[in-house]
């Protein structure tokens, strides 16, 4: 090792180690690109410059309401103009984002809140209701209201509380931001869905944030003209972190405030909208869309997507549109998402079919990913690249959250062995890629046989007039479990259960074909999840 024992005089300094966060991007940008346009809203345009300036006004304005270093600060927003900047100004005085999902029941809002012990709230006038009834529920100290109304969009202020607009106002444009002393500080709070117990709160690190805006920078290639859609929730994983990723390479976000087809057609023509993310039922929409709500563009818009395999009917009917779809995976335990199909030029000839195929796979870990493979849950080694021997998708890296708030026996779990366990069921090709097959609690057993529900989805996905459906497990005398679809048909298509079990039958063996097929609007998380768990309730009763 020779001179390499000898370490003296090569410290950590000031100058030479800075604490990693995400609010490096913003305060770059606004040097390097300060009349460069940073957000738009609706009719409103910022600048870097004012949009830095803004920032600073509502982390000062804050910071006069007692908000301080450490303290939790929540936000039930949409994707407007207000989410974007709370998610710059609260980590900007020290404090800590936690951004709930607007679907949330009363009950679990009220939980978060108390959970979190969040000391402001930030509000939209739509979900003032909502908030009001879950702080009537909720334990310990209510946080302060801040409503953020939206005349625009119909919802101007009630006038029952302090306004998000006089708040920025009061602010400070040449507030100091407190910056991190130490990168592994939290930087925000997500509570997961919560569909088996109550919400788990995880916590992210300025660390983990600041690499995984790089990792999304460098994966999608994302430059200075790069126009950015959210359509992804900026309350899930925090819009998979890439709104703090734009300042970094000086592109553009553009709100989204109602998530349809006619929404992003229309930011896509007058915006140049180049990326964006969402859920295979956004895909859908796009698909579906009806010819008034379509409008024309000349360029290739590059969308992840994410939440569920895109099924190859669904990659036939957006391709032709003008979309690049890449399908990414990942978990709110690890900023949303770790994984990319990372597509390789020699598959570019191959039949529509073989490359829809390759394209549903889960794909290689991101570069800032230490390890994302399929292991024996129980022994904790590799399973078979073989495609076919299934195991749990396991995940080590810097963008794997710290933990869940007050929850040390289910992070100690999460982490057992060395790496994180995201409870997904899935085998590897011989060239490494990962094929998701289930979640581990979706996984139907029908008389000894694993039947994967994504499998049946895919088939039945292929029929014309279905345009959204999901299967789940069946209590049965005889087999256990059968698998139960439930089927949304495209507007003015018809079909029946008979016919669609049919159409299975000829796809997949008989022990994976449904047993019934039920029509009827599914159940969605805000993010175009299906919620399973629903169904699987309804069956139940029955």
């Amino acid at each position: 090792m020779g001179w390499l024992r000898d370490e003296t005089g090569l410290d950590k300094t000031p100058a030479n180690f800075v604490p990693l966060t995400v609010l490096s991007h913003l305060r770059r940008a606004k040097a390097v690109f300060p009349d460069r346009m940073a957000v738009i809203d609706g009719d409103r345009r910022f600048t870097y410059a004012e949009l830095h300036g803004r920032v600073s006004q509502l982390a000062s304005g804050l910071s006069g309401l007692g908000v301080a270093s450490g303290d939790v600060v929540a936000t039930i927003l949409p994707n407007t103009l207000a989410q974007v900047e709370a998610h710059w100004a609260v980590p900007a005085l020290g404090a800590i984002l936690n951004t709930i999902n607007t679907r949330l029941d009363v009950d679990s809002v009220a939980y978060i809140l108390g959970h979190g012990e969040a000391k402001v709230v930030l509000v939209d006038t739509q979900f003032l209701g909502p908030l009001e009834a879950a702080l009537k529920r909720m334990e310990g100290p209510a946080p302060l209201v801040i409503e953020v109304s939206d005349a625009s969009a119909g919802y101007p202020a009630t006038g029952a509380h302090r306004e998000y607009e006089a708040l920025v106002a009061s602010g400070d444009p040449d507030f100091a931001w407190v910056m991190p002393e130490d990168e592994w500080e939290s930087l925000a709070l997500n509570y997961t869905s919560g569909t088996t117990g109550r919400p788990k709160g995880v916590v992210y690190s300025h660390r983990g944030a600041y690499l995984h805006t790089l990792g999304v920078a460098v994966a999608w290639g994302l430059n200075k003209d790069t126009r950015y859609l959210t359509i992804v929730p900026l309350f899930h994983c925090n819009n998979w972190c890439h709104t703090w990723t734009i300042p970094a390479v000086g592109g553009t976000v553009i709100t989204c405030r109602d998530i349809t087809a006619k929404a992003i057609y229309d930011a896509i023509a007058d915006h140049g909208v180049t990326h964006f993310g969402g859920a295979p039922i956004v895909l859908n929409s796009l698909i579906n869309a009806k010819p008034a709500d379509r409008r024309a563009f000349d360029h290739v818009v590059e969308v992840y997507t994410a939440g569920a395999p895109p099924p190859a009917a669904t990659l036939a009917g957006i391709e032709p549109l003008g979309f690049n779809v890449t399908q990414v995976y990942g978990l709110t335990e690890i900023y949303g998402h770790g994984t990319e199909c990372l597509w390789r030029e020699d598959w570019d000839a191959l039949p529509d079919d073989d490359r829809y195929a390759i394209k549903a796979r889960t794909g290689v870990l991101n570069a800032d990913m230490e390890a994302v493979t399929v292991m024996d849950a129980e022994t904790m080694e590799q399973v078979p690249m073989d495609g076919e021997t299934v195991g749990e998708i396991m995940a080590r890296g810097n963008i794997v959250m710290k933990g869940y708030l007050r929850n040390p026996e289910a992070t100690t779990e999460a982490f057992r062995g060395g790496y994180f366990h995201t409870g997904d069921i899935a085998f590897q090709h011989p060239d490494g890629y990962i094929k998701i097959t289930d979640r581990a609690k979706d996984i139907i057993i029908s008389g000894g046989e694993n039947v994967s529900s994504v499998e049946v989805e895919n088939a039945l996905m292929h029929h014309p007039a279905v345009s959204l459906c999901a299967v789940v497990a069946k209590p049965d005398e005889k087999w256990g479990e059968v698998p139960c679809a439930f089927v949304e048909l495209k507007e003015g298509a018809t079909a029946t259960e008979a016919e669609l079990i049919a159409f299975v039958r000829e796809r997949l063996a008989g022990f994976k074909t449904p047993k019934q097929v039920l029509f009827e609007e599914l159940p969605k998380t805000s993010t175009g999840k299906i919620q399973k768990f629903e169904l699987r309730k309804k069956l139940t009763k029955v």
